[in-house]
């Protein structure tokens, strides 16, 4: 699938070709939903550099962040290969990388983005990526969110058949 990568191919990538990389946006998530949310704050994001790869947790990393609760379904619902094609199909995005992990500091340490991005309902202090950031000099920022909704939060509604007519956006 074009735009999913290995982080070894990635990382050989912007080795080879780093004026079509740098500066690299980085940031992570489950994506399990693709909603107008996660597009708008994607778009922001990859105008913050040259080019946006999005670290993707795997099903299993999912699993161990977000864990089955009762009435609520199993997460991800989406299995992992189709978030990543999804994601990577979007104009914003120029790769995505599967990780395992329950954060993306791995790929961090590996790719080096000059800048990393997270939503602004998080705070710097929350992220567990943010050492990693600031070992290396890199730039955390984070985006405002312009379309306040969750995977989570859509779910709820639908369980509860809230979802007669869905907002205009």
């Amino acid at each position: 699938m074009s735009g999913l990568y290995t982080l070894e191919t990635l990382v050989a990538q912007i080795q080879a070709d780093p004026q079509r990389w740098r500066p690299l946006v980085f940031t992570n998530g489950c994506f399990d939903l693709i909603h107008a949310g996660h597009v708008r704050y994607l778009q922001a994001a990859r105008r913050r550099g040259r080019a946006l790869v999005v670290g993707l947790n795997s099903d299993r990393s999912v699993q161990a962040i977000k864990p089955a609760r009762p009435g609520f379904p199993q997460r991800p619902i989406i299995p992992e290969i189709q978030r990543a094609e999804v994601l990577a199909a979007l104009r914003a995005v120029d790769g995505v990388v599967l990780f395992e992990e329950t954060t993306a500091t791995r790929l961090i340490e590996a790719l080096r983005p000059e800048i990393y991005i997270k939503g602004g309902d998080y705070e710097i202090s929350q992220l567990p990526e943010a050492p990693a950031v600031q070992a290396y000099g890199g730039h955390i920022e984070l985006i405002q969110v312009e379309v306040p909704s969750s995977t989570s939060a859509i779910v709820q509604q639908i369980l509860a058949g809230a979802i007669a007519h869905p907002p205009v956006l």
